[in-house]
């Protein structure tokens, strides 16, 4: 059973609940977590605090950082254990939660030396006055981190609070938490100060509710839905805190006649099968110029063919959605296009053996998708991708554009002068050209606009997030 990490210690729930954690292969639960509670989130509160106010608070920058480059030697040391224990957590394949782990350690690595690079600055500003701009932590943190890559969620998010100074508090997913938790065992070992990580497990209404309305939390980071992060933003809008909030995405992959296609096809079906398509940043729109619509078209159906669910250790494109209730959210978009009479134009398989109580789907390929279809404007968070035709530019970019969100752009074209004019046009937070998710790029500022939030992660952008600036205005005569 795993318990709360709070004050440096393992603590059971207050009312001594717990929830099963879930295999995504098999259905069958094969762990337990403890069920947060207010009560629980007001002693984690209290535990970030008195960090702050003890030695975690006195540390210096370049301390801080030895402590997080400590964790991230202590993550690839547990390597493989880690990965097994992300895979079975997640239902991810090896090679994806390999990855993830990998991604896990380098932002502890990133961060780490970057934790005494946030400087500040000097103002010339009037005679007999001296002027300096400082950066100093919020105070304590909260994080609210999703199911689809808690690993490396863990290190986007709560590293880089660290990193500047703030005690944090987190509270994962309830379908998949445990390598966040682990990492507390590591932190603990790299000498980070009890307190200055505390993670507190549960159910969103419950324990996530009582950590974003808190009235001693000074800063809230969410990742999820657009409806749960409209809760939240009204939780941090109560109390004027600050609110960094990444909520999803409807990513356009738009393909022109010129364009390499044979590289194309294979980003594309990566960007869609990743993680079963559980991906905020998911290239779930394929726009395809007319000129070359039915060859590449004929590309990606041969590809998705290919494609497989399985188990983690079958390592196939896919593994199972996160819970059964993903799995009917995401057969309830391919049961009505469907029924709306949109072409199943081709669907990977479900690999043999599986257990049947996973929670599996296979890639799934529509088109042509009229452009008002709830598969083109909604993101539905499975690998399921939608192809559109596009005239011209013109018509690429108002298509482009014409969704709730903007997380995410892939522009594949051989001229330059059209992917430059494409990337400044698209109303997103990134844009890629002839190349899509670059390796997940920890050094890379990360986020959205439109209803897929606002704030950016990743980078060194990301610690200057977790910062509060003043200004330091000096008399010192004539």
């Amino acid at each position: 059973m795993q318990s709360h990490f709070i004050g440096g210690e393992w603590v059971a729930s207050s009312t001594g609940q717990t929830l099963p954690v879930l295999d995504p292969s098999t259905g069958l639960a094969f762990d337990e977590i403890a069920r947060g509670t207010a009560a629980d989130v007001d002693r984690a509160v209290a535990a970030a605090r008195a960090a702050l106010d003890g030695p975690w608070g006195r540390m210096t920058a370049t301390e801080r950082g030895r402590i997080l480059s400590k964790m991230s030697e202590l993550i690839l040391a547990r390597h493989e254990e880690l990965s097994l224990l992300e895979a079975r957590d997640t239902g991810k394949p090896m090679s994806q939660a390999r990855n993830d782990i990998t991604v896990a350690a380098r932002y502890c690595e990133y961060y780490g030396g970057a934790a005494d690079k946030l400087h500040g600055e000097q103002i010339p500003y009037l005679n007999d006055f001296h002027v300096v701009v400082l950066h100093e932590p919020y105070g304590v943190t909260a994080h609210i981190l999703p199911w689809n890559y808690p690993a490396q969620m863990f290190g986007r998010s709560v590293v880089p609070a660290l990193a500047v100074g703030n005690a944090t508090v987190l509270k994962p997913s309830e379908d998949a938490c445990l390598t966040p938790l682990a990492f507390c065992r590591i932190a603990a070992e790299a000498g980070l100060p009890a307190g200055a990580l505390n993670v507190v497990t549960g159910l969103g209404e419950e324990a996530g509710h009582a950590l974003t309305h808190h009235g001693d939390i000074n800063f809230i980071s969410f990742t999820g839905s657009p409806e749960v992060g409209t809760m939240v933003q009204k939780a941090g809008a109560e109390r004027t805190l600050k609110v960094v909030l990444e909520l999803g995405g409807k990513s356009p992959q738009i393909v022109f006649d010129d364009a390499n296609l044979e590289r194309a096809a294979t980003f594309v079906i990566k960007a869609i099968t990743q993680n079963a398509g559980q991906t905020c940043s998911a290239g779930s729109r394929l726009m395809v110029q007319r000129g070359v619509h039915d060859r590449f078209v004929a590309m990606v159906v041969e590809k998705f063919r290919q494609s497989a669910a399985g188990t983690p250790a079958m390592d196939r494109d896919c593994g199972p959605l996160i819970n059964a209730a993903q799995q009917r959210r995401v057969q309830g978009y391919v049961d009505r296009a469907i029924a709306s009479g949109i072409p199943l134009l081709a669907q990977g398989v479900v690999a043999e053996g599986v257990p049947e109580g996973g929670f599996y789907m296979p890639p799934t390929l529509f088109g042509p998708v009229p452009r008002d279809h709830a598969l083109a404007c909604e993101e539905v968070f499975g690998p399921v991708l939608a192809i559109i035709p596009f005239d011209d530019e013109e018509d690429a970019v108002r298509l482009a554009n014409a969704t709730d969100f903007g997380l995410i752009a892939g522009i594949w074209t051989a001229d330059g002068g059209r992917q430059i004019r494409m990337a400044r046009r698209m109303k997103c937070g990134q844009v890629y050209l002839n190349c899509y998710g670059a390796g997940g790029g920890v050094e890379l500022p990360f986020g959205g606009v439109k209803k897929s939030g606002h704030g950016r992660e990743k980078g060194f952008m990301a610690m200057e997030e977790f910062c509060t600036v003043k200004t330091v205005v000096q008399y010192y005569g004539s």
